[in-house]
């Protein structure tokens, strides 16, 4: 019988190689999950309870695996903290680590699960991916021994990783990623010594992976698309949505657009703390999103995306980012300008006190331009355009320049910049572009509600982000984000001599 059933999965796994073979596309799905938390302790648990709870969410993003295959999926990407969620101290999130190995040992945990044992959670993995002839994409803890020996060795001698794996559709270990750039609250886990460009080779194209909150810089993000040239990113996230901009689809489907690559974004779904958003997004806009800050539930996307976008015929064309924005003589600067907060970034804004005009706001080496047309202003709406040239962060500091048209909160000034989902202004036209130091943009438009404009928007090849036929619902937000990654603060690693929790 065993026999039996190993012939009929390497035939079933043999027919879905030929099939991506045959084809330029592939079907991709991300799980947005509703994980199921650990109760917040000071004191570690033992390894069964730890097992007990990770269990409960791989029962759950195991039919959201199941799911996604009979729908023909040939990759799935669940999220960050996915399968034991957070509320860990350094001690605590200990039980629910297991030792992952490089990929080079070749190794599949659900045949052979004594080979580096334990490890219970590398092996239901690897089965969800055999048993379903699929690529499964997961987060969870590594954790690595070290001594004396090594000057960087944390005190309890032990290094904790925030860590990807992918297992292939044999269920072989075929990736291992360690996130480089930890948020300010994941004092739980190490940095890797090194930042880590983790790729491998698919039959439906290149693929990479990263973490979260490393999209935001240069290592490893710039390094797999412009350097390693991938046609996809694998994204597992636990992304707190920041309004009015910066949420999770809005930020991530830009950043498909700027890098011109496709990006499966797995979001966990914590309505308390603002986490929602995944998608399966593309150098043409999303194929697929999610964004729902109103129940608890999960949701499973699926998409057909081309499985090596930059050889499309409707890749788009490379953009001089601040070619426009540069050649304009006849904008003045706008004299009655102000001061607002987005977070804790000040941004210069001036209002757009006409349902119709030319604008130019500026801050620092960064001057944002903006011509416009609004159909229905409403009376009880305030927008602005504004400009941001600055470091950005806590623990880490990073460098953004920003140029957006905003709806504020309120018709008070002093609300420009916070936190707003719904408009009821409509453009006729908007063209806004910036004089950019960078060439890594990414355009995007928020509508009332967080919904995408998928279409309705479009990138000339001298920097303008443009409207093509108006908006077809209210606008909160047009934007480009911009990064200047040489302007960045170094690293906290590269300050250290040591490689010690953050």
């Amino acid at each position: 019988m065993l026999a039996s059933q190993t012939l009929l999965h390497t035939a079933v796994f043999a027919l879905t190689v030929l099939q991506a073979l045959a084809s330029d596309t592939f079907i991709a799905a991300v799980y947005e999950h509703a994980v199921i938390l650990p109760d917040a302790t000071d004191e570690p648990v033992s390894p069964e309870d730890a097992l007990a709870l990770m269990n409960k969410n791989m029962d759950v993003l195991e039919e959201a695996i199941k799911e996604a295959a009979q729908q023909g999926a040939h990759i799935i990407v669940t999220p960050e903290d996915g399968i034991y969620g957070w509320r860990f101290m350094r001690e605590t999130i200990y039980p629910y680590l297991e030792d992952i190995p490089d990929p080079a040992v070749n190794w599949i945990p659900c045949t052979d699960p004594t080979r580096f044992a334990p490890t219970p959670v590398q092996e239901r993995l690897s089965c969800m991916a055999r048993n379903n002839s699929i690529y499964v994409v997961a987060n969870i803890g590594d954790k690595k021994l070290c001594n004396s020996s090594d000057l960087g060795c944390p005190s309890d001698g032990r290094y904790q990783y925030n860590t990807d794996v992918v297992f292939d559709p044999e269920g072989k270990l075929l990736a291992r990623y360690h996130k480089y750039n930890l948020f300010r609250r994941e004092t739980q886990f190490n940095y890797p010594k090194e930042p880590e460009a983790i790729t491998f080779e698919t039959p439906f194209g290149k693929f990479g992976i990263f973490t979260c909150f490393d999209i935001l810089f240069h290592e490893p993000a710039v390094v797999l698309v412009s350097e390693l040239q991938v046609d996809t990113v694998l994204f597992p996230t636990a992304w707190m949505n920041v309004l009015p901009f910066l949420t999770a689809v809005e930020f991530h489907s830009a950043w498909a657009m700027g890098m011109g690559v496709n990006l499966l974004s797995a979001n966990t779904h914590n309505i308390s703390l603002a986490m929602t958003g995944s998608g399966l997004f593309t150098p043409e806009g999303p194929a697929a999103y999610h964004y729902d800050s109103g129940t608890e539930e999960g949701r499973l996307l699926l998409a057909e995306l081309s499985a090596r976008p930059r050889l499309s015929p409707t890749y788009p064309p490379a953009v001089n980012w601040s070619l426009y924005a540069t050649s304009i003589k006849k904008f003045p600067e706008e004299k009655d300008t102000f001061s607002g907060a987005v977070r804790r970034d000040i941004f210069t804004f001036s209002e757009l006190r006409c349902k119709a005009g030319n604008y130019t706001v500026c801050q620092g080496d960064l001057c944002c331009h903006l011509v416009y047309r609004m159909l229905n202003k409403s009376k009880d709406e305030v927008y602005v355009l504004g400009a941001f040239d600055g470091l950005h962060g806590s623990l880490i500091k990073y460098h953004w320049q920003i140029c957006t048209l905003l709806k504020c909160k309120s018709t008070d000034l002093s609300t420009c910049g916070q936190p707003v989902e719904t408009a009821q202004t409509k453009f006729e036209m908007f063209s806004l572009s910036g004089t950019f130091d960078t060439n890594y943009v990414f355009p995007e438009v928020l509508y009332s509600g967080v919904q995408l404009a998928p279409g309705e928007f479009k990138v000339l090849r001298d920097g303008r982000l443009k409207s093509k036929h108006g908006t077809s619902q209210p606008l909160v937000t047009a934007t480009l984000f911009g990064r200047l990654y040489e302007k960045d603060l170094p690293h906290p690693l590269r300050t250290s001599p040591y490689n010690i929790t953050p």
